[in-house]
């Protein structure tokens, strides 16, 4: 695994990250809306907007302060 990535006010960098939900099941993180990228997806970050990816293909976007605060982020 990388290391964990640094976020600053405005949540993360631009860049590609490994993303994992902080939620224990598949259960707690559809009632948190997380269902698509549980456990884990990669996260590319480009001007403020989190597009989370599996196999090449966009599954869920937020924005990059809010991926920061509820994924364990790490660099790839």
């Amino acid at each position: 695994m990388g290391k964990k990535a640094t976020t600053g006010e405005s949540g993360l960098p631009d860049g590609r990250y490994m993303a994992k939900c902080r939620e224990r099941n598949a259960i707690a993180a559809g009632m948190n809306g997380h269902s698509l990228v549980w456990p884990t997806a990669i996260l590319r970050v480009a001007n403020g907007i989190a597009i989370f990816e599996r196999d090449g293909v966009k599954v869920w976007s937020c924005n990059a302060m809010y991926a920061a605060t509820h994924f364990e982020i790490e660099d790839v």
